[in-house]
């Protein structure tokens, strides 16, 4: 008698880790967490290029930055390969413990509007990934 419910094979193994669309995945659910204003987008260079892009939905990825001499909870907030801001110092301690435990977070762009010509406002809501 066989106790297991399907035979693990190597091509199963190979479907169950690989990242194509038609592959095994976990199931997973984002939660929401948080409402933040994207603290430092004055301090990106880049801003002005990234701005137009910004938009209701867009997702960003979200880094740990422990290495940050301004924060060591630093949390970086990228569109695509640049870091246009971080999450608030004040908002950042269990998100940066949760990440640095392994867990998977992201940020969802709200509202964008530039505010006196200068600074670009990025409304956003923070996921975890379940």
């Amino acid at each position: 008698m066989n106790n297991q419910i399907a035979k693990i094979s190597p091509e199963l193994l190979e479907m169950m880790g690989s990242k194509l669309p038609n592959s095994l995945q976990p199931f997973s659910r984002e939660i929401f967490l948080l409402d933040i204003v994207v603290a430092g987008t004055t301090h990106c260079p880049q801003i002005d290029k990234v701005f137009p892009h910004l938009e209701k939905d867009l997702v960003l990825r979200m880094q740990r930055m422990p290495q940050n001499k301004h924060d060591k909870n630093a949390i970086a907030i990228f569109y695509q390969k640049t870091r246009i801001g971080y999450v608030p110092r004040e908002l950042n301690l269990v998100i940066s413990r949760l990440m640095d435990a392994g867990k998977a977070f992201f940020c969802r762009v709200e509202a964008v509007e530039l505010v006196n010509d200068y600074w670009v406002k990025i409304d956003a809501k923070i996921y975890m990934v379940e």
